[in-house]
């Protein structure tokens, strides 16, 4: 049996305004990426985070990763989908995700710590 295998975008912690999010940090950010994929791997899935930066790669960035890794389901994180600030980089995102893994389920978590839990909505 083949496993589900998830794509995890979101926002390198190097181009975060913690400003806008208060409750985290780097360390918080990047301690919340290591335990979703450590939770996913161990629940049986294969799966690989795509942190881009606020746009001037991310599009390509993304399509590198989705023609390198077919994802069952692509997780796209709260900080890009809920920031205003980064409303045409989510529109990038959805649509560059619809061309190039117009199979794969699209799920959103709301915030860091509930990744696995908007995956698993979707398996």
């Amino acid at each position: 049996m083949q496993k589900t295998s998830v794509l995890l975008v979101g926002l390198k912690s190097s181009v975060v305004n913690f400003e806008k999010w208060p409750e985290l940090s780097v360390e918080k950010l990047e301690a919340a990426f290591s335990d979703v994929h450590t939770n996913l791997i161990e629940l049986g899935y294969e799966a690989k985070w795509c942190l881009t930066d606020t746009g001037e790669t991310a599009e390509q960035q993304l399509t590198t990763d989705l023609k390198e890794f077919t994802p069952d389901i692509v997780l796209v994180g709260a900080g890009v989908r809920t920031d205003p600030d980064h409303f045409l980089l989510f529109e990038k995102i959805i649509n560059t995700i619809h061309a190039e893994a117009p199979n794969a389920k699209i799920a959103f978590n709301s915030n860091p710590f509930d990744s696995v839990e908007a995956v698993k909505r979707w398996v």
